[in-house]
């Protein structure tokens, strides 16, 4: 088998820090041929960075004409499942970036596509590669932690509403920080807890920052135009019985500028995962165990990695299309469960 062909669909900074980066460090197994963004300046700009040959301004064109075996979705939002179903009926592999789409209805439409053409379909959770979440991980499959039965999630900035691209436009993004930064923490604590089935959630968002004049630690942005929540909070409750609290915001009056992290709370111990503890007790007395020494990993590279070994492989992902879809499914219900003001079964 010769080298991956690869197409990037989506020219903006995930693509420029991440997925073409990362796909040049496996020069040995693919070739990164062909870029494609709806500026066509972006893509030339990108395409001249790092010596692609192929550019495109229609991602249509660019299936049609190129003999691709996979593509990177790097688009907005709103415009991943449409973008990704057509790869996927175009014979393509697809690695695309979270959340899985806009809401649970076109996620379903990649789902099904996946089922048709028999493609591999992930995204790029990259939380899941880091060496801690693969420490606690392992611990977990050896038992150490008995029945996992509830956690808690932070995905938290003081001041950190993203004062670039399309991040305050819920037509185009879905929502705020829920579906932007809450979804990679959350994907974080149902991956370790074996992505149990849910059952109902009880959620509450908020706009009560970013919609007026205020301090930006991640560049400016125009309130005017603000109409995502600029913070969120959820009760999740699984059919098994078990649960998650979610916490996660743009705007938030705390102390710490950020917070990204995952509770675990286990009959035998507990975690917090971003830094990897581990507390539990050990005859007499309780214990605190630290995890100091993990390697240093690059989650994008792993990420990357991983699909790329998939396609080659015809191994299944880390991150599979089924669990995308319940995430979606629960992000969805959250959304609900806030504009109605009531708990929703799912």
């Amino acid at each position: 088998m010769g080298k991956l062909r690869i197409g990037v669909i989506g020219a903006g900074q995930i693509a420029e820090v991440s997925h073409i980066p990362n796909y040049s460090k496996h020069a040995d197994k693919v070739d990164v041929i062909a870029v494609c963004d709806v500026n066509l300046e972006r893509a030339k700009y990108i395409a001249n960075k790092f010596g692609i040959p192929k550019v495109y301004q229609d991602y249509r064109k660019m299936l049609e004409n190129e003999s691709l075996d996979a593509v990177s979705v790097c688009v907005t939002n709103k415009y991943h499942s449409v973008v990704t179903v057509d790869a996927l009926n175009a014979g393509c592999h697809v690695l695309c970036e979270k959340p899985p789409a806009i809401n649970y209805a076109e996620a379903l439409k990649m789902y099904e596509a996946v089922q048709k053409n028999k493609k591999i379909l992930t995204f790029n959770f990259h939380y899941r590669h880091s060496s801690e979440v693969k420490a606690i991980k392992e611990l977990i499959d050896k038992g150490v932690f008995g029945d996992i039965y509830a956690a808690r999630v932070q995905a938290l900035r003081r001041r950190g509403i993203p004062g670039w691209g399309t991040f305050i436009n819920k037509e185009l993004q879905g929502g705020g920080p829920l579906i932007d930064i809450g979804i990679h923490m959350l994907d974080t604590a149902l991956y370790l807890m074996g992505y149990p089935e849910p059952e109902c959630v009880l959620a509450c968002t908020y706009q009560k920052i970013g919609n007026r004049p205020g301090i930006g630690l991640m560049g400016s942005w125009d309130y005017t135009k603000f109409t995502v929540e600029d913070s969120a909070f959820g009760f999740i409750r699984f059919k098994d019985g078990s649960c998650i609290n979610i916490e996660t915001s743009f705007a938030l009056n705390i102390k710490e500028s950020k917070v990204m992290n995952v509770h675990l709370f286990g009959e035998k111990a507990g975690a917090s995962i971003f830094p990897a503890e581990i507390y539990s007790e050990n005859g007499s007395s309780l214990t605190n165990i630290e995890l100091p020494f993990l390697p240093e990993v690059d989650k994008h590279y792993e990420s990357i990695t991983d699909f790329i070994m998939s396609c080659i492989e015809g191994k299944l992902p880390v991150c599979k299309v089924e669990e995308a879809l319940m995430i979606q499914k629960i992000i969805d219900a959250m959304y609900e469960s806030a504009e109605k003001g009531q708990p929703m079964i799912i």
